[in-house]
């Protein structure tokens, strides 16, 4: 009788938290009803999260046995590459799947159990129900050396898994997982066997959801991005570049006249120099926009004060939100992948990278915001070597993605 109360309960539960799938999301889901590998090929901002969190939810319910009166234990494990998207990740879980217990395998802190330990992974998991667990690439191999039984894995953002010290627990997770999914709007494949690729089927299963980008737009799930190349004359005199990097950027956000903008700069020493060493700060706070800025080596600063990432986080979040809000925020690589923000306009690029994360970045501004909004803006000032090769990369990968509705796959050779 208790087993039938908690299944009704928990069908209750999930008719209040049901979420409305797009078409594709949907699509997905069924074949990954049929499929128990593969790779699932999604555009930034295509919403490949709800598609792992439906699939959750029906695993879960899949395990409920009335005429036995017991329940299947399940457990999901959630790979991410940064420990700030896995806590992202479990958010996003835990507002639709309620009454299961929740471990995060990484150095970070958490709400929850946290701990790369592996004889704590497997005490917690033993005799417990239904069990969530989040890690990132580089604490995978712990869940692995727990020597638990994994029901289902996905990993997101999976072109992160063919590096050297990730693949080991790829591809065991991949051989003994009961389900396995890779989920990627950047698949990397390789040409030569002396590295992984996602190309390589026996790990990775095939292609089994690809959706291309036109189609996301045509439906109005995501933006078509608009490219402006600003070409800008440099004086040669080095000893005042930081001067000119400033009047550049600034001259840059004048044009592009958003309320809330992203710069991907070229190293963190770029970034302190233009907020301490010239007006940047003070000329933007004139033009009426907040600041704020992150990096691995400074931390996390807002308006000149340092803070904790979840204060960070929650502010730059809650400034995407509120219309009318003018603010910038600059970065070298932390926001380029995963990390959700809400409201973001313009990307300036005043740095080289590779394809993935050009692509990575152009899908957080291709989200769709306020009904104004109506493109992702891509701006790149072009005034060296290094703004020339940026700008052809951002036209391939734009024509690549949102004109032949293919992935942006890079290739290591």
């Amino acid at each position: 009788m208790a087993l039938l109360y908690l299944l009704w309960y928990n069908l209750l539960i999930d008719y209040y938290l049901m979420i409305k799938l797009r078409l594709h999301q949907q699509e997905a889901l069924d074949v990954m009803q049929l499929q128990s590998k593969g790779q699932i090929i999604v555009p930034t901002g295509g919403g490949k999260t709800m598609c792992m969190i439906e699939d959750a939810k029906r695993q879960i319910r899949s395990t409920v046995i009335p005429t036995q009166r017991k329940l299947i234990q399940q457990i999901i494990v959630v790979v991410a590459p940064r420990i700030l998207l896995a806590e992202q990740l479990s958010a996003e879980f835990l507002e639709h799947i309620t009454n299961i217990n929740v471990v995060h395998v990484h150095s970070g802190e958490t709400h929850h159990l946290s701990t790369t330990k592996p004889e704590v992974i497997n005490n917690y998991v033993k005799g417990k129900g239904h069990t969530l667990i989040f890690t990132t690439y580089h604490s995978l191999h712990r869940i692995q050396e727990s020597g638990i039984d994994v029901d289902v894995i996905y990993f997101d953002e999976a072109h992160n898994s063919v590096q050297k010290n990730f693949v080991q627990a790829t591809e065991y997770f991949s051989m003994y997982a009961n389900r396995c999914y890779f989920f990627t709007a950047t698949p990397k494949h390789s040409k030569t066997p002396f590295k992984i690729g996602m190309n390589d089927e026996d790990i990775y299963g095939k292609v089994i959801v690809n959706v291309p980008a036109p189609k996301l737009v045509e439906q109005g799930v995501i933006l078509p991005p608009k490219v402006v190349i600003k070409k800008i004359d440099m004086p040669d005199d080095s000893r005042f570049k930081h001067e000119h990097d400033c009047d550049n950027v600034l001259s840059t956000i004048d044009d592009v006249d958003v309320d809330k903008i992203l710069i991907c700069a070229r190293s963190t020493k770029q970034i302190v120099s233009l907020v301490s060493q010239t007006d940047f700060a003070y000329e933007l706070q004139t033009r009426g926009y907040s600041w704020m800025y992150i990096t691995a080596k400074t931390g996390a600063i807002i308006d000149g004060k340092k803070v904790d990432r979840e204060s960070f986080f929650n502010t730059l979040n809650e400034w995407g939100k509120e219309d009318g809000k003018r603010f910038v925020v600059l970065h070298h690589s932390i926001l380029s992948e995963g990390i959700n923000v809400k409201g973001l306009e313009a990307a300036l690029f005043l740095r080289n990278m590779d394809y993935i994360t050009i692509s990575q970045t152009i899908g957080r501004v291709i989200r769709k915001g306020s009904e104004s909004k109506t493109y992702g803006l891509i701006c790149v000032p072009v005034y060296d070597k290094v703004g020339i090769s940026t700008s052809r990369k951002v036209e391939s990968v734009i024509d690549t993605v949102f004109n032949l509705g293919q992935p942006a796959i890079s290739v290591t050779k």
